[in-house]
């Protein structure tokens, strides 16, 4: 074993441990530590009957108003966003989680506190997208309420001011991570194969604030459930929705996401495949990833630049050592045959630097040896990067693992009125965007 297989695999464990996934469990346990879960989380609320100003002059903790947000904190204060909170069905949530906080003597209670609360977010916006939860005003299948409530307790978590000392920034990678189904595992039941999934907030909100991402959408749809597959096993599917930043791609948000389905054992993947929106009208599969950052102008949720444009292509911050470019291993034939309601295509071009070259150039048929990668087929944004950490990661763990990327539709049908926020032209190309998606994975032989 290489040094760098090593340094990933205790890295992988690292990510693991840092990402608490579970042990391997039972349908039964499962069951068990849901209903645990929602009883603690029900005891909390119960403490919720005592106001909530006294329980923070009890905990000697308060709430600051003056707490710096982030520019993508900053949008909750457009009043265009307030449905995606008012009308979520989240209010239990949002209206429990200050006095939650409140509840913590100490900074090691807070962690648990922001990690538990997490939890039952991600649960509720699972239940709510598969329909097991009232959802509001809003459609069932919609993701923006989970990326704007997730936003709003963020918030709330910003402004909590205890009478210790806490660590805001690592309490919020905590509730982010739980919040976003990295702390949610496979059963480990035997006989079931594993596929895991990621998806993407939304993003562009500068420009409209109303936007989806129907890959955030299709994952929360799939998240736990179990599917038939063309060769006619059954596999589970456990998904992860990931932030449209750099810095939390810096600081290893996939690798803590993937590592663990990639190392042996009872959470080991069978597949693996990041999800994220692409072009209009078609679903790709994206043939090559690139190394490389070169999106600019374009910036991320909080205005962040990645520093690399396509003339001068950047590596991320601490990305590990690897190749410009890695193709995807994912059954493509098997994948594209699907074609309805929209076409399936494997996109093969990429965007490099050749060698001994300084200009940038585009070619259909794939990188060439010694090139310097630009763009994969999937350009130079984070869409590219998930796909590319990730099976970095599975060429050093898990290098027979089927693994690539896939972008879906862009999602139309937003009413033309900016004050409605849906329509029945929204709903359906966000159902059929992740039914396509469902039916993509279904075809997959593993």
């Amino acid at each position: 074993m290489t040094q760098l297989r090593r340094a990933s695999t205790r890295a992988a464990g690292r990510a693991a441990r840092r990402a608490g996934h579970p042990a391997p469990r039972t349908v039964g346990q499962t069951v068990a530590r849901a209903a645990a879960l929602a009883a603690a989380l029900a005891g909390t609320l119960a403490g919720l009957l005592v106001p909530a100003t006294a329980q923070a002059e009890r905990a000697g903790c308060r709430s600051v108003t003056t707490a710096a947000l982030d520019a993508e904190q900053t949008r909750l204060q457009d009043g265009r966003t307030a449905a995606f909170t008012e009308h979520s069905g989240f209010d239990d949530l949002l209206a429990g989680f200050p006095a939650a906080l409140c509840s913590a003597r100490n900074a090691h209670r807070a962690e648990r506190v922001v990690a538990a609360w997490g939890r039952a977010l991600w649960q509720a916006g699972v239940d709510r997208a598969q329909g097991r939860r009232p959802g509001g005003a809003l459609p069932a299948r919609d993701d923006r309420p989970l990326y704007w409530a997730r936003l709003a307790m963020t918030v709330q978590l910003a402004r909590w001011q205890p009478a210790f000392d806490v660590d805001h920034a690592d309490l919020r990678t905590r509730f982010e991570d739980a919040s976003r189904g990295l702390d949610d595992g496979f059963t480990g039941d035997p006989g079931i194969r594993r596929i895991f999934v990621s998806g993407f907030d939304p993003y562009g909100l500068d420009t409209e604030p109303r936007r989806a991402n129907p890959s955030g959408a299709a994952v929360l749809q799939l998240h736990g459930r179990r599917i038939t597959l063309a060769d006619g096993s059954t596999a589970e599917v456990r998904a992860v929705v990931l932030p449209v930043r750099y810095g939390d791609f810096d600081g290893g948000i996939v690798e803590r996401a993937f590592g663990p389905h990639l190392v042996p054992g009872p959470q080991a993947a069978d597949l693996i495949t990041s999800i994220s929106q692409g072009y209009p009208g078609l679903f790709t599969l994206e043939a090559w990833a690139g190394r490389a950052r070169s999106a600019d102008p374009a910036t991320d949720n909080v205005g962040a630049l990645s520093g690399g444009t396509s003339t001068h292509p950047v590596d991320a911050p601490g990305l590990a050592d690897g190749p410009q470019f890695i193709r995807t291993t994912l059954p493509t034939d098997a994948m594209t045959a699907v074609q309805q309601p929209y076409p399936v295509e494997l996109n093969t071009p990429v965007t490099e630097i050749p060698e001994g070259s300084s200009t940038p150039v585009t070619r259909d048929d794939g990188p060439t040896p010694g090139s310097r990668a630009v763009a994969g087929g999937g350009g130079g944004y984070l869409s590219n990067e998930v796909a590319y950490r990730s099976n970095r990661l599975r060429l050093d763990l898990a290098p027979d693992l089927p693994g690539g990327h896939l972008h879906t539709p862009v999602l139309t049908g937003l009413p033309a009125d900016e004050a409605q926020v849906t329509s029945p032209e929204f709903e359906q190309n966000e159902a059929a965007i992740s039914d396509q998606v469902g039916a993509i994975l279904r075809s997959a032989r593993l």
